[in-house]
């Protein structure tokens, strides 16, 4: 018998205490994710109409599901592969780089594939961080964004934006203390829709850069503008070594149930990226990853072709919040396919979304899940609704908010 087995402990277990203590866990601290909330309230709700979600409307195109039948048959189909993604998958994204983002990697880049770009960025928190550091976003910020940093044990330092919902370069350099590791932009913007210019993403790369700091670059909604250009920090000379660049499949091709997104990081990281993907992942799934070739070989055409009918959607949502403008801010949003309303009143907004889904049969998003704690706002997705039942819609809302709010004064 091994001598540690014949040693007594003088342990017995203790019935007075809970076997298991869950607010002992990091995850007591982590705001509990809003989409399956709202998501349950439709489920008891039937017939609501969601406009909640971050989805589109149209499936991805049937090239990328050729692509998959066509590598069934392989046995290799069914095998681990490379932790960073197949190269004929890296290949074709690295086209997409160049010809949509003006993103032409050097030999000092590395592309990843990842199981979409929530991985992707908890891969980049967990890579270059150590527990207590810090990363600036700004609100209202992206709710998976700042629960990842509390997962790392990281502090977000929460860096407000103006009255559009734009950066201001003077704030951000304000929030940088020693503990700073990164600063991270959206644009297109998720919850509100707003697009960064190119001299505003510049500046914070260069402050980046200053201070010795990573930009993250998130860039999951770069083909939705409206009558305004995207622009990638990292085609950006002399952005290298500080900029990481996120992006997804899940709207532009109509994926979201693929998760397959892919990061743009300086080689430094890649020892790092290659530990933690493989520890979580191994690597992305295969069936995904081919869906995702055939996808990207079709490329930007296919989603500006279904473009077309978000932008009506866009339309019809604009005009009939304007019916309600005397108490509903809309911020300009010329990007996504969100808006992120600002309503006068001192309600709650959680208590009007579940009334928004019990009495009016449609869902939104409340405002303090992405950190807007002061005021009541709302972020209203369109993305799912097709131009013949947007009105339906976004008239429930229209109607609703007014019943609601109106009801308050």
């Amino acid at each position: 018998m091994p001598d540690w087995l014949s040693q007594s402990t003088d342990r017995t277990p203790d019935s007075a205490l809970p076997r298991f203590v869950p607010s002992a866990s990091r995850m007591a601290q982590i705001q509990d994710p809003i989409i399956p909330i709202v998501g349950e309230l439709i489920r008891q709700h039937p017939g609501t109409i969601s406009l909640g979600q971050g989805v589109v409307n149209y499936p991805p195109p049937p090239q990328a599901l050729e692509q998959v039948a066509q590598q069934f048959a392989s046995p290799a189909m069914h095998l681990y592969n490379a932790v960073e993604g197949l190269p004929e998958l890296r290949s074709v994204i690295a086209q997409k780089l160049a010809v949509d983002n003006h993103i032409h990697l050097s030999d000092s880049q590395a592309v990843v594939v990842t199981a979409g770009s929530n991985m992707a960025f908890m891969n980049t928190v967990l890579a270059i961080t150590q527990p207590g550091d810090e990363i600036i976003l700004l609100t209202p910020y992206y709710f998976n964004h700042e629960m990842a940093i509390g997962m790392a044990g990281c502090q977000a330092v929460l860096v407000p934006t103006d009255g559009n919902y734009q950066p201001r370069v003077d704030w951000i350099r304000a929030a940088i203390t020693d503990r700073t590791r990164a600063i991270v932009t959206i644009s297109p913007n998720n919850p509100t829709g707003a697009v960064y210019s190119r001299e505003t993403l510049q500046a914070i790369n260069q402050l980046c850069r200053d201070y010795q700091i990573y930009h993250i670059s998130d860039e999951a909604y770069d083909y939705f503008t409206y009558g305004v250009e995207h622009y990638s920090p990292a085609s950006l000379e002399n952005s290298v070594d500080h900029t990481i660049s996120l992006f997804s499949l899940s709207k532009a091709y109509g994926f979201a149930g693929w998760r397959i997104g892919y990061m743009v990081i300086p080689i430094a990281l890649l020892p790092a990226v290659r530990k933690i993907q493989d520890t979580i992942l191994i690597c992305p799934p295969l069936a995904s990853q081919y869906a995702a070739i055939g996808a990207l070989q079709v490329g930007r055409s296919y989603c500006e072709t279904q473009f077309k009918a978000i932008q009506q959607t866009r339309e019809i949502v604009l005009n009939e919040l304007a019916k309600i403008s005397h108490f509903c801010t809309v911020p300009p949003a010329e990007g996504a396919f969100y808006f992120f309303l600002r309503l006068a009143t001192d309600l709650d907004a959680m208590a009007i979304v579940k009334k928004l889904v019990q009495q009016f049969g449609v869902a939104a998003i409340p405002g303090n899940t992405f950190g807007m704690t002061e005021g009541c706002y709302l972020r209203v997705a369109y993305g799912a609704l097709a131009p013949e039942t947007a009105a339906e819609g976004i008239g429930r809302l229209v109607k609703g908010l007014a019943a609601i709010v109106e009801s308050e004064g």
